[in-house]
């Protein structure tokens, strides 16, 4: 059984060799421990000091094609690798190490394929009261569309089984802790929540410069994600607003033509015709939506099965990949 921690790397080299110094070499009912870096367009010495700190494997991306690119890249390298297990953390040390064996036991035991761990959101300190409002909201919305009980989405401490990493794919550029948790609900992977523990903060998030581009970035993922995942009851809702809309004013057309003549109400009658054909016009899109999405489904699953036949383990080497 072996284990690979994969890093998503930027300019960490300020952070980097600590968080490597905490992570374990041994963990029970795992033969193997091995670290892999994904250096995503580094300008400073962050390949260095993953060299001088023992790290077996280094995947390196030319230039900085962002968080979710880098994790991808990290789960293929691992799968190459014949990791049967990925465990994923950051550079910055935010996540007790310690907790690694406690993130992999659910898929050891085979409880579940997916493991997040869930922070202590309300007792982290160097959290604003709205960045914890916002991690709680975010994973609100993120339950309600994956049908999972994830307590933490935004949370990237966690582990994922052989089987799980193979089927998972992320569209979104900015990060991928979101939609990979809707894509596991829908595939019906097991997924399992742990509580873990977080570090003192060593530098501030790359992720979250700004509360409002926090804001504005969260809502643009959830939607697209909505869209990608949902999009049937995504068009299909706009679709019956519109339609009922211009039904509603329809109404008040007809009312005052039965009472009045309709004398002054030409608008109200163009404006129901738009907004009702707008309606259908949705409504249209959402069934062709649903078409692609088992389009989508489909093809996923060919690149699943692609992907088995492909990663099949083999004999761990070091060095740099490109």
């Amino acid at each position: 059984m072996k284990l690979i921690i994969q890093i998503p790397c930027y300019n960490e080299a300020g952070t980097l060799a600590i968080a490597l110094a905490e992570l374990p070499r041994e963990i029970p009912g795992i033969d193997k421990v091995e670290f892999l870096i994904i250096d995503d367009g580094s300008s400073d010495e962050t390949v260095e000091v993953a060299r001088a700190n023992g790290v077996d494997h280094i995947v390196r991306h030319h230039t900085n094609l962002g968080l979710a690119r880098a994790f991808m890249t990290g789960l293929q390298a691992a799968l190459s690798l014949g990791a049967d297990i990925i465990v994923n953390t950051d550079a910055d040390n935010q996540y007790c190490a310690a907790d690694i064996p406690a993130l992999v036991t659910p898929i050891l035991e085979g409880k579940a394929q997916y493991v997040i761990g869930t922070r202590p959101i309300s007792g982290i300190e160097h959290f604003s009261p709205v960045k914890k409002l916002l991690q709680k909201l975010g994973s609100f919305v993120v339950r309600k569309i994956s049908g999972t009980s994830v307590e933490d989405a935004p949370s990237g401490f966690r582990a994922l089984s052989r089987d799980a990493a193979m089927r998972m794919n992320v569209f979104n550029r900015y990060t991928y802790t979101l939609e990979t948790i809707i894509q596991a609900g829908y595939k019906n992977l097991p997924i399992v929540c742990v509580p873990v523990r977080v570090n003192a903060d060593l530098r501030p998030s790359r992720l979250v410069k700004s509360i409002p581009r926090y804001i504005q970035r969260s809502i643009f993922t959830m939607i697209r994600i909505f869209v990608v995942y949902r999009p049937f009851k995504f068009f299909f809702t706009i679709g019956v607003i519109f339609f009922l809309a211009g039904f509603l004013v329809g109404c008040r057309f007809l009312w005052h033509w039965l009472t009045d003549g309709g004398q002054g109400m030409m608008q109200s009658l163009i404006l129901a015709a738009v907004l009702m054909v707008m309606g259908t016009v949705f409504g249209m899109m959402a069934f062709m939506a649903d078409l692609l999405s088992v389009n989508r489904q489909l093809l996923e699953d060919i690149q699943y099965r692609q992907r088995k036949a492909c990663f099949e383990p083999v004999s761990p080497s070091s060095g740099d990949d490109e």
